[in-house]
Parts: C-alpha cells; sequence; structure tokens
C-alpha cells in the first residue's frame, strides 16, 4: 500500500512537489490542500496529486509526511489545526524561508512523537528568471539541479532527518544538512535582503520629487530590481519573516547600507577609479556565482562517502522509525 504525502498549499512550491513525485506513484499516494478548492482542482488535473481532500484534518490523518509549502504566516495556525489529526511518528516539513520560529511553534503545538523539520529549497537555476508566480509557475522539475538546506531542531531523531533527506531526494535535489541559525542567516542575505532593498528602492523613488517624469522612463534595470518585492513572499510573510529573524536582518540591512555608502562617497569624492573597482567586483562576482550556481557542483573538493542505506520504499514498508539491527 502507498505512503501517503500530504501537501498543504498548492502553488508553485506544493504543486511543483506533487509533480516531481508523480514519478514514484508506485510507492507514494499524493494528497493536497488548499484553502481554494479551485486551486485543488487544477493540482489534480496537473497530475501533482493523486486525491483532493479540502477537510484539512481528513487530508492529513493518514499521512506520513505532511509538508506546508505556504507562506509563514500561515503555517503557525496551520500546525495548531492539524496537531490533534496527526499520526505517531509522522514528519511535519515546511518551506518558509525563516525557520527559528517556525520551529518554536511545531515544539509548542505537535504532539509528543510527531516531529517537525524546516526545509528552505533554491529552486532549478534554470528558473531564476522566471518572473511567474503562483500555481502557473510550477514545475516537475523546479528543483532538480537545486538544493534544500535541511534544518532540524536539537533533539530531531535521526529518522526523522532521514526521512527529510529522502523526501527532497525524490525531488531530485541536493540535500544539505544546516542549523536553523545558520540557515536563518543564509536566507537573511540572499532571500529577504533582495525584497527589502527592492521595497527600499521603490520607496525612495514612487511618488518621490520627480516620479511624475521618471515613471515614463522606468525601464528594464527598474523592473528587474523591484521584481524582488512582487514576485516573492507575500508582504505579512516578508514583514514576519524580517522580525522573527531581528538580528540577522540587522546585520545584512547594515552591510548593504555599508556597500551603498561606499558608492555614494567614491562619487561625491569624484573617484573614477572607486566606482569603477566597486562596479567590475560586483559585475565579476556575479558572473562567478551564476557559473557556480548553474553547474552546481557543490562537491568538488569535498570527500564523499558511500552509504549503505536503504530505500526510501524499503524504510516505509519496513515500518517507519524501525531500527535496524547488525550481526556482531
Amino acid at each position: 500500500m502507498p505512503i501517503q504525502i500530504t501537501i498543504i498549499g498548492l502553488g508553485q512550491i506544493g504543486t511543483s512537489m506533487g509533480l516531481a513525485l508523480a514519478a514514484h506513484k508506485n510507492s507514494i499516494l499524493r494528497v493536497g490542500h488548499d484553502k481554494k478548492a479551485d486551486l485543488e482542482r487544477e493540482a489534480q488535473q496537473k497530475d501533482a496529486i493523486d486525491k483532493a481532500e479540502h477537510n484539512l484534518p481528513t487530508a492529513v490523518r493518514d499521512a506520513r509526511i505532511v509538508v506546508l509549502a505556504m507562506p509563514v504566516s500561515q503555517v503557525r495556525e496551520t500546525l495548531e489545526f492539524i496537531a490533534p489529526d496527526l499520526q505517531e511518528n509522522t514528519v511535519v516539513l515546511d518551506t518558509s524561508p525563516v525557520k527559528s520560529n517556525v520551529a518554536k511553534w511545531a515544539k509548542e503545538l505537535l504532539p509528543e512523537g510527531r516531529y517537525y523539520v524546516g526545509l528552505a529549497p533554491a529552486i532549478n537555476p534554470v528558473y531564476m528568471h522566471d518572473f511567474q508566480f503562483g500555481q502557473a509557475a510550477a514545475k516537475a522539475d523546479l528543483f532538480a539541479n537545486g538544493l534544500f538546506l535541511i534544518d532540524a531542531p536539537y533533539g530531531t531523531p535521526e529518522e526523522a532527518v532521514t526521512t527529510a533527506v529522502d523526501f527532497v531526494r525524490l525531488l531530485e535535489a541536493l540535500p544539505l544538512l544546516a542549523d536553523p541559525m545558520e540557515s536563518d542567516g543564509l536566507m537573511s542575505t540572499t532571500h529577504i535582503l533582495p525584497q527589502l532593498v527592492a521595497a527600499s528602492l521603490l520607496n525612495a523613488t514612487v511618488d518621490q520629487p520627480g516620479w511624475l517624469e521618471a515613471r515614463k522612463v522606468a525601464g528594464r534595470a527598474y523592473a528587474t530590481v523591484t521584481a524582488g518585492l512582487a514576485y516573492q513572499d507575500e508582504i505579512d510573510s516578508l514583514r514576519i519573516s524580517s522580525l522573527q529573524n531581528r538580528a540577522g536582518m540587522i546585520h545584512a540591512l547594515d552591510v548593504m547600507i555599508a556597500a551603498l555608502r561606499g558608492f555614494r562617497d567614491d562619487i561625491e569624492k569624484e573617484d573614477d577609479d572607486g566606482v569603477a573597482a566597486r562596479l567590475e567586483a560586483a559585475l565579476e562576482g556575479r558572473q562567478r556565482w551564476l557559473s557556480e550556481r548553474v553547474s552546481a557542483d557543490w562537491t568538488r573538493g569535498a570527500r564523499s562517502e558511500a552509504v549503505d542505506m536503504p530505500t526510501f520504499s524499503e524504510r516505509f514498508f519496513g515500518g517507519m522509525f524501525v531500527k535496524k539491527h547488525t550481526k556482531k
């Protein structure tokens, strides 16, 4: 009998997960839930889920893995609502960018014997310049050649972490274990900061002196930078993520402000060499990063060892969290 994975939230992330899992229909039953019934119907039509279940307690009752693919503004209330109906040994995964507070909520709300592990996805680099969003932007290979930071709170059983690792591998992504505080710091710099920079540019220009004329000529450069706000987290989730990770965000913003001040000071001093050096360093850094991101060869130079590990199906059909006994 297939094991059930329930995906709550059928936007781009949740629907893409369902599409990627379609290759494993022989061992997985994909159940989908969304607040919007039309997204459930469309996900089923796309073959992203095997079954839509609009009743949330019913959707999670038989699940061995529950994925919260939703804005962080909805995570706490969802955890609270599903907690009484989770069976023992269920692993709850979430994809919100900030993990420390979500881990606190999970510790507070999940019954004993139910486990939380955070996932922070970095998508397939092919789609990094795709400005579509929502379910229409879902792709079966959205996570292929990408990676997931896996954030397990201290004390999480090894079997629950392994389940999260296996889930990521089913999506054809690279699992990377991370401390929740470390993960929050990385996401502050690479995920939340760009959105706040976009918001700052908009606040500094829209409806400011000269905007009536400037709006007529604002083009690709302006649209590209401000897209960071339009196509990422909803406003409530961005606000919550920024405030929940206050120390990390303050540090990231301080570094950003210092970089802007460097440009400002060089321009004030008419330091041609200084401005040129900053621009050249930035462009070279971006080109190097993009090349590394596309190649996704994160294991270069790292020592790797083969691990004798049962497959995903073997673990579940053999009984989740059953310890293996080795001969002495």
